[in-house]
């Protein structure tokens, strides 16, 4: 399967492009430093460039069977959502119609999945932009057309890939370790490109 990968160095997104490659994709990674992507293969296409960039981003997306959004800021916002806007409207250009989109546990019904640290203290406090980026993902993502999956993982964690992690919880699950390898997360997104048990759809992956 062809896909583009956007975040393609964030943490999950190299864990993603290394995987895809694995299970045989031929893989375009977007990213705003070439020089980041560190693997090569003859299966890895690299586009360089700003996911605020229409043109760029179209480079990316034309002829693609799915698109896969792992784009990260830190604890800044802005670049989740208007990055993934810039996303669909390329696709809606192009014609391409699957999109798989990762955001937060925490966003939208999930808030119930969450303890009281995280629910006052991080998103509330500390990471405040970055989880009103994820919200606003999340409302382009769902006002689109596209045949959209939106994935929602806890807090990131090193360690190899597992496939023991809970996916699909109810909205009201409580007692998660709310933590989850990057591997995983990686797993369960490339998941859904022959999957569609979660299409417009957004379950929750954690430990």
């Amino acid at each position: 399967m062809k896909i583009a990968v956007f975040g393609a160095t964030s943490t999950v997104g190299r864990q993603v492009v290394e995987q895809a490659l694995a299970q045989g994709h031929e893989v375009t990674a977007f990213t705003r430093n070439a020089a980041g992507v560190e693997q090569r293969h003859e299966r890895l296409h690299i586009i360089e460039g700003d996911v605020l960039d229409t043109a760029s981003v179209e480079r990316a997306v034309v002829g693609q069977d799915a698109v896969l959004v792992s784009l990260g800021a830190g604890r800044k916002g802005v670049i989740r959502a208007e990055g993934t806007r810039a996303v669909i409207e390329a696709m809606n250009r192009t014609g391409v119609k699957r999109l798989i989109a990762q955001t937060t546990l925490g966003v939208g019904d999930s808030r119930g999945n969450l303890n009281f640290l995280w629910k006052y203290v991080m998103f509330g406090m500390l990471l405040r932009q970055a989880y009103a980026d994820h919200v606003q993902q999340e409302a382009y993502v769902r006002a689109s057309d596209l045949d959209w999956t939106i994935v929602r993982p806890s807090a990131f964690t090193d360690g190899p890939r597992t496939g023991s992690y809970r996916r699909g919880f109810p909205a009201d699950e409580t007692g998660l370790a709310l933590k989850i390898a990057r591997a995983d997360i990686a797993d369960f997104m490339l998941e859904q490109l022959t999957d569609t048990s979660y299409l417009q759809q957004a379950p929750g992956i954690s430990n």
